[in-house]
Order: C-alpha cells, then structure tokens, then sequence
C-alpha cells in the first residue's frame, strides 16, 4: 500500500508525534506507516483520512504489485 502520509503532515505542519496523537497511535507506528513497513488498519486509515479531511483514496492506493 502506497500512501501521501508524509506529504500531508508536512504541509498541514504536523509533527508525527502530534499526527500520532490526533489518531491515538504511537510516533512510531506513523514512521512505520510513512516508511511503508507498516499497513494500517482501516478504522487508522480513516482517522488518518478524517485528520487531514480527505477521501482515503486521496491518502492510500495500492501498490502497482498489490491487488493483482
């Protein structure tokens, strides 16, 4: 899964352990999200999505290899 997660906390000048706070996770798991190492869960995905105010296809797309 591919994701803006970076891209987006930057520009709203966020920090991840403030990212991280607003969604009830860890700053490591946001690293892990913005790294790629980590999937979040879909109720994660849409907190994330509802932070930013945006349609989770705006946020997270599969990979060209995912979902084949």
């Amino acid at each position: 899964m591919v994701n803006r997660v970076k891209e987006l906390r930057a520009r709203n000048d966020l920090t991840q352990e403030k990212l991280a706070a607003a969604v009830g996770v860890t700053r490591q798991t946001i690293a892990a999200l913005e790294k790629g190492d980590y999937i979040p869960s879909l109720l994660l995905a849409l907190k994330i999505c509802e932070t930013f105010q945006l349609k989770m296809e705006d946020v997270f797309w599969l990979g060209e290899d995912e979902g084949k």
